[in-house]
């Protein structure tokens, strides 16, 4: 190594060695060594700061590059296309059933109660006896018009018998008067006897008429006093109270022994009573239900209805609508409509609750949009569809912008709802069933701006309008 160096470097350069240590000495305070490795040094260090630098230049141009590319990218939106609602909607309103006919059953007569053969829960037949009133002073009252009725009776026969004998001295005047009338012609009497014949003849007639008037007279009160014994008995026959109709007894309000007056009923158990029996109709009901304004139009006669109860789970009973009050109630703003179900098993009862759901075929279906989709502007409720850019490709904005082939123009367009289902809302007008309309729009969603819609699905139309 040594005779190596020797060759390469001239003997003058020779570095001497260090008689202590055998190591070549230092030439100028510094050795080879040392200067390499500083030179290494530095070369990491230059090595690291051009990877710094390098690195760092990459990630300043990709932020750069995705800044630009998230200040170019369009909005994106969901949205769905409109659908049409359903054909048929139901409406779901309670209700309170009531029987088809009721009765109040009063007394007309007063009296003791006698005998009574119905109570609560009694199924009656029309006519069917429910109790008897004693009433001794209304017996009497009958028996004083019999007599009464008959005493007129007798009268106009005695008034029939007197006018024939009226009628009988009328003929025997007139023949005198007649007789009388050629004797004063031969001169046999005179004729002071003849006029006094005359007068006898004329009074006679006058008698004959004031009988018949008697007749006439004695006519009315025949005619009086049977109206009053008829008056009489009829109230003599309300002593029997009898069932107006088929039904069932709902109410009985006195007991055997009570005193029943014509203008109310008293007893130990209702002392304040006013009829003494009630009466349903079962066998057929009536639901009563009120009809909110917005649904009051598509409410007509006929229309079929579904009742259920909460205590008759599983059962649904059919009915239809029997008539309308056609007119709204202005405290309420509803109408006041009944339904009427059969009820031959007797499972309804009166005053029972219900819920009554009616089912109404529309003629025109409007379209179904979800509710997130509406708009309420200064312009009125509006919703954004979207449409075709506008140029020749279908795909070029404003200043030759290019956009991608999905991108849509956004447009407000405006709409009035109907029924509101809570996620969607049916829209009657502004819209005709091939638009697309953004649920959710923010502040980028504005008329004309450009934006790249999501399809998403929209929920199932709702078919039943939530109960009122």
């Amino acid at each position: 190594m040594r005779t190596f160096e020797e060759k390469v470097l001239p003997s003058e350069e020779d570095p001497k060695l260090d008689e202590d240590s055998g190591h070549p000495r230092k030439r100028g305070g510094f050795s080879l060594r040392a200067l390499f490795i500083i030179l290494v040094v530095a070369i990491v260090i230059g090595c690291a700061f051009l990877f710094g630098y390098s690195r760092r230049r990459q990630e300043e141009r990709a932020a750069n590059q995705a800044a630009q590319e998230e200040a170019d990218a369009l909005p994106i939106v969901n949205v769905v296309k409109v659908q049409r609602a359903a054909s048929t909607t139901d409406l779901v309103l309670p209700g309170n059933i009531a029987p088809v006919t009721e009765a109040y059953i009063y007394a007309r007569a007063s009296g003791y109660v006698r005998k009574r053969y119905a109570d609560i829960g009694d199924r009656v037949k029309a006519g069917q006896l429910l109790a008897e009133i004693e009433a001794p002073d209304l017996d009497q009252q009958v028996q004083q018009a019999k007599a009464a009725a008959a005493q007129a009776s007798h009268q106009l026969q005695q008034a029939k018998a007197n006018l024939e004998q009226y009628r009988a001295q009328l003929e025997l005047a007139r023949l005198t008067w007649q007789r009388y009338q050629n004797l004063v012609k031969d001169g046999a009497v005179s004729r002071q006897e003849a006029d006094q014949e005359q007068a006898s003849y004329r009074t006679a007639e006058a008698t004959v008429n004031a009988g018949q008037a008697s007749i006439g007279s004695a006519q009315q009160n025949v005619q009086a006093s049977q109206a009053n014994l008829d008056r009489l008995i009829s109230m003599h026959a309300f002593l029997s109270v009898r069932a107006p109709f088929n039904g069932v007894i709902t109410a009985r309000n006195f007991d055997v022994g009570a005193f029943i007056s014509s203008t109310g009923s008293a007893s130990s158990s209702s002392p304040a009573g006013l009829e003494l029996f009630r009466e349903a109709q079962i066998d057929t009901l009536r639901i009563f239900i009120n009809v909110p304004q917005e649904n009051s139009s598509s409410i007509h006669v006929g229309q079929p209805a579904a009742i259920t109860v909460q205590q008759l789970a599983g059962r649904q009973f059919s009915g239809k609508v029997t008539r309308t009050a056609q007119s709204l109630d202005p405290n309420t703003r509803t109408l006041l409509t009944e339904v009427q179900t059969p009820n031959t098993e007797h499972l309804l009862l009166p005053g029972m609750y219900a819920q009554v759901r009616l089912v109404d075929q529309r003629s025109h279906v409007p379209m179904l949009v979800p509710s997130d989709g509406l708009i309420q502007s200064a312009n009125g409720l509006e919703v954004a569809i979207l449409r075709d850019l506008d140029g020749a490709s279908g795909n070029h904005g404003e200043a030759g912008r290019s956009y991608p082939p999905d991108a849509k123009r956004v447009h407000l367009q405006i709409v009035e709802a109907g029924r509101d289902y809570g996620a969607n809302t049916e829209i009657t007008s502004g819209l005709e069933g091939w638009e697309y309309v953004i649920v959710n729009p923010g502040d980028a969603v504005q008329e004309g701006a450009v934006v790249k819609p999501l399809t998403v699905q929209i929920a199932a139309p709702a078919k039943a309008a939530a109960a009122h």
